[in-house]
């Protein structure tokens, strides 16, 4: 029995120390890469969700009741300022016109009267100025009828795109009836909201009559080929969101875009002076992002920092180190708080120039 347990005994220290042999081993024969992070000025591209809205979209309504005589366009049809869009039956409108103009004149020969009665003092001058009221009334009569007339036709303000006709031909309309919208989409808007520290930051780095280009990728995830620019900031901030509107104006002659579309706007941030550090030098613990620093007895100690913006392989980080740390690259996974390690030093410009090129 005592022979057993002394062989037994003399196993487990035979294991311990073979344990512990090649644990040193592992951690005097391997060294682990440590670098620096990199200030330097960089760009990122950062996307806003946006709302296209046409230069010019119109609801085009009727201005007098009547039945439409004719409807001269299609939907989706291009249509050019002041061409004739619908007619509303005018044999009314027309008549009222030919009435007022027959009052009209007749207004005026009664006042030519009046007033050679005045000349000659046969009636009053009040006689004489209830005669020249009655001819201008009569001859504002006349310019309703004709403006009533008009309104029979109805036209086109601007050139654009028709859009869903709402009415067919002999349907009976009232005044104010929507008959369909016309879009003017040769360039478009893009709305998008931006939060109170990007507006600043912004701001900071634009002067006023700066307009700085912005890129706009549809919903196919295609980017549209012309190139636009962001061209004012709302006024206020909404209470609701904390958030303000920027307006960015696009070139859109091919008419690819129309009014209601969704897409997102790329805008280029500029950053002088970023932190950069490799991402895969990173490890998150809880929602929270840390870092193993070494120091200079290259002892690990895990370190919290804060993430400004993720680029493709890299972090600009905002708080939490300084460019004369040294942080572990490789072997993140390997290695646990005070771990002492021998490490390999890469210079941080080298680390950031290889991962670019895996980018690319």
């Amino acid at each position: 029995m005592n022979k057993a347990v002394l062989l037994l005994s003399l196993f487990a220290v035979a294991t311990f120390t073979g344990c512990a042999s090649k644990k040193e081993e592992k951690s005097e024969a391997g060294k682990f890469s440590v670098t620096s992070p990199l200030l330097m000025d960089t760009t990122f591209t950062k996307e806003y969700v946006a709302e296209i809205q046409s230069l010019q979209n119109i609801e085009i309504r009727a201005k007098v009741k009547g039945y439409i005589e004719t409807i001269n366009v299609d939907e989706a049809q291009h249509v050019s300022a002041g061409q004739t869009l619908f007619t509303i039956r005018p044999v009314e409108y027309k008549a009222e016109l030919t009435k007022a103009k027959a009052e009209a004149k007749t207004a005026e020969l009664e006042m030519q009267n009046v007033k050679k009665l005045a000349d000659k003092n046969i009636v009053s001058q009040t006689e004489l100025a209830m005669a020249m009221a009655k001819l201008d009334e009569a001859k504002a009569a006349e310019a309703i009828a004709e403006l009533y007339v008009s309104y029979t036709e109805v036209k086109a303000p601007f050139d654009g795109t028709i859009n869903r006709l709402q009415f067919k031909v002999g349907s009976l309309i009232d005044e104010g009836t929507l008959l369909t919208s016309l879009s003017n989409n040769k360039e478009v808007y893009a709305y998008f909201n931006v939060s109170e520290v990007e507006y600043l930051d912004y701001k900071s780095h634009t002067l006023n009559s700066e307009k700085n280009s912005a890129t706009l990728l549809l919903a196919n995830n295609q980017t549209h080929k012309y190139i636009g620019a962001i061209e004012t900031i709302e006024g206020e901030f909404d209470k609701n969101t904390g958030s303000i509107a920027f307006r960015a104006k696009f070139p859109n002659p091919d008419l690819l875009l129309k009014h209601g579309e969704t897409g997102k706007v790329q805008m280029t941030i500029k950053i002088e002076n970023a932190m950069l550090i490799p991402q895969k030098a990173t490890f998150e613990i809880q929602d929270k992002t840390y870092v193993y620093v070494v120091d200079e007895n290259n002892v690990v100690k895990s370190r919290n920092i804060s993430i400004k913006q993720k680029l493709s392989n890299l972090y600009i980080v905002e708080t939490g180190l300084s460019a004369n740390d040294k942080i572990l690259l490789e072997g993140v996974q390997n290695v646990k708080e005070d771990d002492k390690i021998q490490t390999e030093y890469i210079a941080s410009k080298k680390v950031i120039e290889n991962l670019q090129l895996i980018k690319q």
